[in-house]
């Protein structure tokens, strides 16, 4: 403990206690506060019981929803692509249709308030920056987050001690000894405790729209189920266990959530929008993993000091009867300056009244008349005395009192304070950590790539865009490459057959690829052709015959040249068509497609 004031200490090692796994059960997640009357306030809108709110955040709740969840969209992507990815009959209707609007309006418009009520709840807790200590006040703000608003006045759980507390003594805790629920000005009772656990609620509603790119006929990619199943375990451990750093994630998830959706409803309403812009949402999508992570992981590595007021015993040597001593000096400024003319037994009556009414009988008695037999005067002789009174004074003893005075020193607090807030940063860390991994590696290979002598480029910008966009790609492709395998994997192991055929293999089965037009093109297990293009060569051959014929050819050298010249043309038939399917992918994934 000590300091001139208020400091940041960034970059220091977080205390292996938080390090433990599995974390500590306590403290619970606390419900957010109740309000008076439902609807009455924005930052909980109504009460949510504590079972209801505690229930769903059990641990089996959230992993077994994304168990469930990734398995059944692998059996599903391998189901399309058995039957060419033909688009459900159910998607064709016009009920499909409606409700994949008003699926996509009300994602779109609960995100947005979402992201709202997470603005308004950080706008309450961080002090302004013309505040004194404005950056350390932030610090504490975004660390602390239970509590009123302050520096240094913020309630937190010492698993030590097992118990709430508060560096400030004056901060009174609720009769159970958890944080009071009107203490307003931190951003747990100002919004993240409702408000972040109804977007946890909301990462379990948002597996429909992996069911409509199903339905639709379509794959469900797997960066799309890693981030749906991955984002519902983060958010859960964010609120069960209160982590600071949640906030961001569903500041910024709900945010982006916001005009990725209103896109989605912009398209399912027949409007097409520039390709740019869905580039600019997935960017902004793999922006929110390494952003968030590197926020996540620095509250591990930060701590402060706070102001602490701290009492301490002082020794003090104070008189007895102070007020009498006080009342004596008076008396005898009164009795010389106000009465100059009165008798000596005038005098001694005024004292001895004056100690009396201040309750000082013992001093009063001790005040005696001149000439009177028992005053110590009497022994004097009478004229030495009316000539040189003796003064005698009174000495009082004296002894020590301790007194309690407070005194402001700055203490030293970490960030992060349970195993369990340090728990949800790691789990998002293991989250995040390959997408991280997998853009930063394709985006300096690129940046690499275009930055190289030999290479071109009106600026360093254009570059890093380019490059940006090219770890975006490469962090599909390789998450996709996985995502089939693992899927191939599911399906073999569901329907018994083993290990799964390899790619090449995988070709030559019955399962077809998708067209240009969306219509399969049929092909059975042994190559043959399909029916349409059988048609195709047996026209070919009778009008190759006819035409030898007229030329004069004999019988068995017309048809020999008509079999070379028919397998020709199907070949040049095929790649067409392959060369058509590629550039009509590659457009669909955003991609160039080589010429």
């Amino acid at each position: 403990m000590s300091g001139a004031g208020p400091s940041l200490y960034p970059g220091e090692s977080p205390k292996w206690a938080v390090f433990k796994f599995p974390p500590d059960a306590a403290p619970p997640a606390i419900p957010p506060p109740v309000a008076d009357a439902p609807f009455t306030s924005f930052r909980n809108p109504f009460p949510i019981p504590a079972h209801i709110y505690n229930g769903v955040l059990e641990p089996i709740v959230p992993l077994t929803i994304a168990t469930v969840y990734a398995t059944s969209i692998a059996l599903l992507n391998a189901y399309n692509r058995k039957h060419g990815n033909k688009p459900w009959r159910i998607s064709k209707t016009r009920a499909f249709h409606v409700f994949v609007i008003f699926h996509n309006v009300f994602l779109a418009v609960y995100s947005a308030v979402t992201c709202w009520a997470m603005i308004r709840s950080l706008k309450h807790a961080v002090p302004h920056y013309s505040k004194p200590n404005a950056v350390v006040g932030t610090v504490d703000a975004l660390c602390k987050i239970h509590g009123p608003r302050g520096l240094g006045d913020a309630v937190f759980y010492n698993p030590e001690a097992h118990q709430w507390q508060s560096k400030n003594a004056k901060i009174q805790l609720d009769p159970n000894g958890l944080p009071q629920s009107d203490d307003l000005g931190r951003v747990w009772n100002e919004g993240l405790a409702f408000w972040g656990w109804i977007f946890y609620l909301s990462k379990f509603y948002e597996v429909l729209d992996t069911v409509i790119i199903i339905m639709k006929g379509k794959r469900s990619s797997t960066l799309q189920t890693y981030h749906h199943a991955g984002a519902m375990l983060s958010m859960w451990s964010g609120i069960r266990y209160m982590s600071p750093p949640i906030w961001m994630f569903a500041l910024v998830n709900s945010g982006i959530h916001a005009m990725m959706y209103t896109y989605y409803t912009v398209t399912a309403l027949g409007f097409r929008v520039p390709q740019g812009i869905k580039r600019t949402l997935t960017t902004m999508q793999i922006t929110q993993f390494i952003v968030g992570a590197t926020f996540a992981a620095a509250h591990l590595f930060v701590s402060y000091t706070v102001p602490v007021s701290v009492a301490y015993q002082v020794a003090d040597k104070v008189l007895p009867n102070v007020n009498a001593s006080s009342i004596a000096s008076a008396a005898s400024s009164v009795t010389s300056t106000a009465l100059p003319a009165a008798t000596g037994a005038g005098l001694a009556f005024l004292k001895k009244w004056i100690y009396r009414a201040a309750g000082d009988e013992g001093l009063a008695e001790n005040v005696f008349a001149p000439g009177a037999a028992s005053s110590p005067q009497a022994h004097v002789g009478a004229n030495q005395h009316a000539q040189h009174p003796i003064h005698h004074p009174i000495h009082h003893p004296t002894h020590t009192q301790m007194k309690t005075v407070y005194r402001t020193q700055y203490e030293h607090v970490p960030c992060i304070d349970t195993s369990g807030q340090a728990f949800a940063i790691y789990l998002n860390l293991i989250y995040l950590a390959p997408l991280t991994i997998l853009f930063m590696r394709f985006f300096v290979k690129s940046y690499v790539r275009r930055s190289s002598p030999n290479t071109k480029h009106r600026s360093t910008q254009q570059a890093i865009a380019k490059s940006t966009r090219d770890a975006i790609h490469g962090v599909d492709r390789e998450i996709e490459s996985l995502g089939k395998s693992a899927e191939d994997g599911v399906d073999a192991f569901v329907n018994g057959r083993g290990r799964p055929a390899s790619n090449g293999n995988a070709e030559k089965k019955t399962e077809g690829k998708q067209s240009v037009n969306g219509n399969a093109e049929k092909r059975n297990g042994n190559g043959n052709l399909s029916p349409e293009n059988k048609r195709f060569v047996d026209s070919l051959n009778m009008k190759v015959s006819q035409e030898l014929e007229r030329m004069g050819e004999g019988d068995e050298g017309s048809r020999e040249r008509a079999r070379r010249l028919a397998r020709e043309a199907v070949k040049g038939e095929r790649g067409a068509s392959r060369y058509e399917e590629d550039k009509d992918q590659s457009k669909i994934l955003g991609r160039p497609n080589a010429e």
